[in-house]
């Protein structure tokens, strides 16, 4: 619904307090209460528009102004978002007490956390939009990988392979085509992992023959070849134990998994560094 002006959304706001509820162009007066109710309510809630933000806490920073979206989540959770990329700029994770007040003609929204101590403030000058939803949200999620992301949490993990693995190399070429992961095992024996992210059949498994047979055929050590994904069909089993070949069953949801943890470490990284 698309609304001209900041007063018919606060009368429509106040008839359907369930609705979504948005401000165009609102004074910071008017911004202030909007955010206040939201956050009483525990809404989600959006704020568009210029501002500027300080940090301070495990260490400090500043955001120089610019046009930004600020939002706060039902759970506490605040995030600033620039125009352009999907990490945000600024953040606090959920459990966040909130503070809202306008001094000088500027709005500032105040996150603080207890443990560990740290603040966010987020001034705002000149603000666009303000949006206030009531989200209902009960759907399982799914965590799925590719198998490239599969690829890609071993290479974090080794040890999802086996314990004492260690990584020579990754898309390794051979005659036949690429090895997807290519290593050491704890008694020295080279390993060559073939990735599959659905069941493996039989020309998954003859496929990593010709890898196998490919790197044998180069080195004078033993070699030992694995079929890694979530199962295997039928009768695959007996191809693998007449070619001397292992399967390694790895759920793509548990590299999911990793791989999201990942990114949230690098995530806190990157923000601890920037706050220094």
């Amino acid at each position: 619904m698309y609304h001209k002006s900041s007063k018919a959304i606060g009368e429509y706001a106040l008839t359907n307090p369930k609705s979504l509820a948005v401000l165009v162009s609102p004074n910071v007066t008017e911004a202030e209460k909007a955010v206040k109710e939201a956050i009483s309510q525990r809404k989600t809630l959006l704020v568009v528009g210029n501002c500027w933000v300080h940090y301070l806490g495990r260490a400090r920073s500043k955001l120089e102004p610019g046009e930004r979206i600020l939002m706060i989540k039902e759970d506490g959770s605040l995030l600033v978002h620039r125009s352009v990329g999907y990490e945000p700029v600024n953040w606090q994770p959920p459990g966040c007490v909130f503070h809202v007040q306008v001094k000088g003609n500027v709005l500032e929204v105040r996150g603080v956390r207890r443990k560990p101590a740290e603040s966010v403030k987020v001034f705002f000058d000149r603000i666009h939009i303000v949006s206030a939803l009531s989200l209902v949200d009960s759907g399982m999620f799914s965590l799925y990988a590719s198998e490239e992301d599969m690829q890609k949490a071993i290479l974090l993990e080794p040890s999802l392979l086996e314990e004492g693995f260690k990584l020579i190399s990754y898309e390794k070429k051979v005659e036949p085509g690429f090895v997807d992961v290519y290593g050491e095992d704890k008694n020295g024996k080279l390993v060559v992992v073939e990735i599959k992210r659905k069941t493996a059949g039989r020309e998954a498994v003859l496929q990593l023959a010709k890898y196998v047979n490919a790197i044998k055929s180069k080195v004078n050590r033993e070699v030992r070849g694995i079929l890694v994904a979530p199962n295997i069909a039928k009768d695959v089993q007996r191809l693998l134990a007449t070619l001397g070949l292992e399967f390694k069953a790895l759920d793509p949801k548990k590299c999911a998994e990793i791989l999201k943890k990942s990114e949230t470490r690098k995530l806190e990284t990157f923000f601890a560094e920037k706050s220094q």
